[in-house]
């Protein structure tokens, strides 16, 4: 697309969009965002630069987060699906020129395709649409077809992250969604679905009877069994972007997500990145009150997956608390026993790290029935470290089992683990136990380091902020010692297999630590941090972690004194 399709204030936008973009992409070595693909996320957000910008991060963020990456739509299952004729976009455009968006949902079978491959089919076929200026400029109409479809073609999460999708993760103007022709039974999920829907979005959702469509749109742009004159020709429409030629605009897919495998973690460095002396002057300026408050925003966001295999009636006496579930989409799953996927289960997941994906595994508190499950996770991630933040009993209540041998030169059997004490080291605040874990099948052995942090009470906050700190810091060498320990030698990720955390439910105490893990290693990377996104990001993950504004607030003022003792701020303030 040549500038000349925009105005002269049109073009400065851009050039500073670009600008800022650029110094991000730079900074974690991927190509340069194009002209045309910026002007893409601008036409989007009206040329305002920071929703822009804001949008680009979400779009990238949301493609990692639901795989929709490295698409290959000549492979199946993805072309299937996109030849399925489930979803297109239509051959004409309404009288603004906005491109018409068609989603078929009596073609939806739940229990025949996976989520990920329908937000994979259409995301590309989005993606090929904005290729035209004409519709970066006049936008899109969705129009979600339920005539004909039953409940078991509906499925919420699905319908929920669409939406959500369409409004706050694509780089399009959405004009209008219409809902078409929906059931009766769907006014109570749509009821539920508006509540959590951002205001402007739900105004621009629209439910109408099939016959009414036409008062919205005008029928030579409608397909002729929603009362207009297009005959549809799914397959053929959808064929067209699975022959493109060469020479076609650059995918947005491969300038984004240009992450190696390895790094592609969602703790990056981004625009909105703070510095110390920021950060100091944010919480200086919002106090305590407005840090609680920006809990809350987090709070109240509604986890980005499901749970549907924590709430299997088999896994729930597994949790240890009812209400603290792990997302399908991050669990650590486990090897199936006798191929048993039932017993694939534990309370866990994985938590990217600073420029590290899956650095953590966070867990809760091993339940005596799950002694086993637990030992099973460490053996099959190659777990070297464990860093437990609650301590078994506190304050007359159990918050974790003794899934360790506590004394030294003792040992446990857990199932087909053995685990034995080599020796206890006692420090201020925390304990060091050295232990020998065995694999009854294999007869291979390894050393795993234990550590117990002490001074911490659930719900609360540690009782000193330098001493979690340098808490950290011996984890973070003993890791660095247990890698280059490694017989055969360590062939994953620098930094190492999952480091893994946990105090009683895993999200509290064990979001708080990891929340400062990752801040501080960006600290030191490139001289700023986030905390904000930080903990939006890691909820993403491990829901619900940081469970109390408390804990929350004092990651920033950990991080503060932190600064003040590397001199990096006045210790005066």
């Amino acid at each position: 697309m040549a500038a000349a399709g925009l105005s002269a204030e049109e073009e400065r936008a851009t050039k500073q969009f670009l600008e800022e973009i650029n110094k991000w992409t730079a900074q974690n070595g991927m190509s340069p965002l194009s002209w045309n693909a910026g002007v893409k996320f601008l036409m989007a957000r009206k040329f305002d630069v920071h929703r822009a910008i804001e949008l680009f991060h979400s779009y990238r963020e949301t493609k990692l987060k639901e795989g929709i990456v490295e698409l290959k739509p000549h492979e199946e299952p993805l072309r299937s699906e996109l030849l399925s004729g489930k979803f297109t976009i239509l051959s004409v455009r309404d009288r603004s020129g906005a491109s018409i968006a068609l989603f078929t949902a009596k073609l939806h079978q739940p229990n025949k395709t996976l989520q990920h491959v329908v937000l994979q089919a259409l995301f590309y076929l989005l993606d090929q649409a904005i290729e035209s200026f004409e519709t970066q400029r006049n936008g899109l109409v969705f129009i979600y077809d339920m005539a004909g479809s039953a409940y078991t073609n509906f499925e919420y999460d699905l319908s929920k992250k669409i939406l959500h999708l369409l409004k706050g993760a694509f780089p399009a103007r959405l004009k209008k969604v219409f809902i078409v022709g929906a059931p009766v039974w769907f006014r109570f999920p749509y009821s539920v679905l508006s509540l959590i829907l951002k205001e402007k979005l739900r105004e621009r959702v629209q439910m109408v009877k099939t016959h009414e469509l036409k008062q919205h749109l005008p029928g030579d742009c409608l397909p002729e069994h929603l009362g207009g004159a297009v005959r549809l020709d799914h397959s053929s429409w959808n064929r067209q972007f699975l022959a493109l030629p060469n020479g076609q605009p650059e995918s947005l897919d491969k300038l984004i997500t240009g992450f190696s495998r390895e790094e592609e973690s969602v703790h990056v460095p981004g625009l909105e990145g703070m510095t110390v002396e920021e950060l100091l002057d944010h919480v200086n300026t919002v106090q305590k009150r407005g840090i609680y408050e920006e809990y809350e925003d987090i709070r109240r966001e509604t986890p980005p997956g499901t749970f549907n295999c924590s709430l299997q009636p088999y896994n729930q006496q597994k949790n240890r608390y009812g209400d603290v579930l792990c997302l399908d989409q991050t669990r650590v799953k486990l090897k199936s026993l006798n191929h048993d996927e039932r017993t694939d289960y534990i309370n866990a997941s994985f938590m990217d790290g600073y420029k590290q994906k899956n650095a953590f595994i966070g867990t809760q508190g091993p339940l005596e029935k799950t002694y086993h499950d637990f030992w099973r996770m460490v053996w099959e991630q190659n777990v070297l470290v464990i860093v437990m933040t609650t301590r078994v009993d506190e304050s007359g209540r159990k918050k974790c089992g003794q899934y360790w041998p506590l004394e030294q030169h003792t040992q446990g059997n857990y199932g087909l683990i053995s685990v034995r004490n080599m020796s206890v080291e006692i420090f201020k605040h925390y304990n060091k136990t050295t232990l020998e874990i065995r694999n009854g099948e294999t007869y291979e052995g390894r050393k795993v380091i234990h550590f117990q942090y002490l001074s911490w009470p659930d719900y609360g906050v540690p009782s000193s902020a330098a001493a979690l700190i340098d808490f950290r810091s011996a984890v973070r060498r003993q890791q660095e010692l247990c890698v280059r320990a490694v017989s055969g030698g360590w062939r994953g990720h620098p930094g190492g297999p999952p480091i893994l955390v946990h105090c009683s439910a895993g999200i509290g105490r064990t979001g708080t630590l990891c929340t400062l893990d990752i801040c501080l290693s960006q600290l030191q990377d490139v001289g700023t941090l986030n905390v904000y996104q930080t903990v939006r990001r890691m909820r993403g993950q491990r829901a619900f972690s940081i469970q109390t504004p408390d804990q929350y607030y004092f990651c920033y003022t950990a991080i503060i004194e932190h600064a003040q003792r590397q001199h990096l701020l006045p210790t005066n303030h």
